[in-house]
C-alpha cells in the first residue's frame, strides 16, 4: 500500500511539474461569440447589445506557471445605435491580443487567468482583410484601435473555454458622436500542437 501511495504522489508531482513548471509551447484554433456595448460620454445615443463572432488562431508559450499568449482573429462587432442618427453598425476587424497570465491545475485540467493589450486593425473602414493582415504582420500600429482584455479560461486536455471582457481605450466616431467599444466574448479553442 505504501508503494502505491508513493507512486501516485510521484505521478501527480511529475504531471504538475510538466504542466506548470517546464517550458512549453502550444498552437491552436479558436472560435466564439461576442456581445458588444458602446459607452458614450453624455447622452448622444444609447445602445443595445448585439451578438457578433470571432475566429482565428492562438499560440501559448511559458513555464514556471506563467505564459504569454498572442492571438490573431477576425471579429465582427454588431451594435444597434438609437438616437438622432442611429442605426445598426457592424465593426469588422482583425484583432491581435497579447496576453500574459498563469495556470493552475494538473492531469490535463487547469484554470487560467490572463490580461493584456489588444490591437484592432479595422477591416470595414476602407481596409480589406489582406490590408489588415499585412499591417498586423509588419507591426504597423499607426491609426489602429486599442483595448485591454481581462479573462479566465478552463483547459480540459486539448479543449479550452475562455470568457473575456474587452475594455475599449481608443475613441470610435459615429455621426458626430464619440464612443468606446466594450465587449464580452466567449470562445472555444482546440490545441493542434503541444511541445
Amino acid at each position: 500500500m505504501k508503494k502505491i501511495i508513493i507512486t501516485l504522489i510521484f505521478a501527480a508531482t511529475a504531471s504538475f511539474a510538466s504542466a506548470q513548471v517546464l517550458p512549453f509551447f502550444q498552437l491552436g484554433l479558436k472560435g466564439g461569440a461576442n456581445f458588444t456595448t458602446l459607452s458614450s460620454p453624455g447622452t448622444i445615443f444609447s445602445v443595445s447589445n448585439q451578438a457578433g463572432y470571432l475566429a482565428g488562431a492562438w499560440a501559448r508559450l511559458g513555464g514556471l506557471g506563467f505564459n504569454f499568449q498572442p492571438e490573431i482573429y477576425a471579429t465582427s462587432k454588431n451594435v444597434e445605435i438609437s438616437g438622432t442618427n442611429g442605426g445598426k453598425q457592424t465593426y469588422t476587424s482583425l484583432d491581435v491580443p497579447l496576453l500574459f497570465g498563469g495556470k493552475i491545475g494538473a492531469f490535463g485540467v487547469g484554470g487560467r487567468f490572463y490580461t493584456g493589450p489588444l490591437i484592432s486593425f479595422a477591416i470595414d473602414k476602407g481596409q480589406t482583410f489582406f490590408d489588415a493582415t499585412g499591417k498586423a504582420v509588419s507591426l504597423d500600429f499607426h491609426d489602429q484601435n486599442y483595448a485591454w482584455q481581462f479573462g479566465a479560461g478552463l483547459d480540459i486536455k486539448r479543449i479550452s473555454i475562455d470568457l473575456r471582457y474587452e475594455a475599449g481605450i481608443t475613441d470610435q466616431y459615429y455621426n458626430g458622436g464619440q464612443t468606446k467599444i466594450n465587449l464580452f466574448n466567449i470562445s472555444l479553442a482546440y490545441t493542434l500542437l503541444k511541445l
